[in-house]
């Protein structure tokens, strides 16, 4: 299993798919993107709820938002993935 390469909260969200995961990143450059987007904002929404980085709250939202699109696009992907 490749969880090494996934953050935590993509690790619980998409348990069992680590292998899916890891296969896409390789093939798809359009996945591997969307995996670089999710990871950036996961690590910028981690630095404003630990306090780290001064954000509104309404910039945290968005930032939220943005990270639950993308993990939407992530689960068609995977999606469509298991059905080829």
């Amino acid at each position: 299993m490749r969880t090494e390469h996934l953050d935590q909260a993509l690790a619980q969200e998409f348990a069992g798919h680590e292998e899916e995961i890891h296969r896409l990143k390789i093939s798809d450059p359009s996945f591997r993107t969307l995996m670089e987007q999710n990871h950036g904002l996961w690590q910028e929404i981690r630095k404003i709820e630990a306090n780290i980085t001064p954000a509104s709250d309404n910039y945290l939202e968005t930032l939220r938002k943005q990270r639950l699109k993308i993990l939407d696009e992530i689960a068609v992907a995977l999606a469509t993935q298991k059905h080829h």
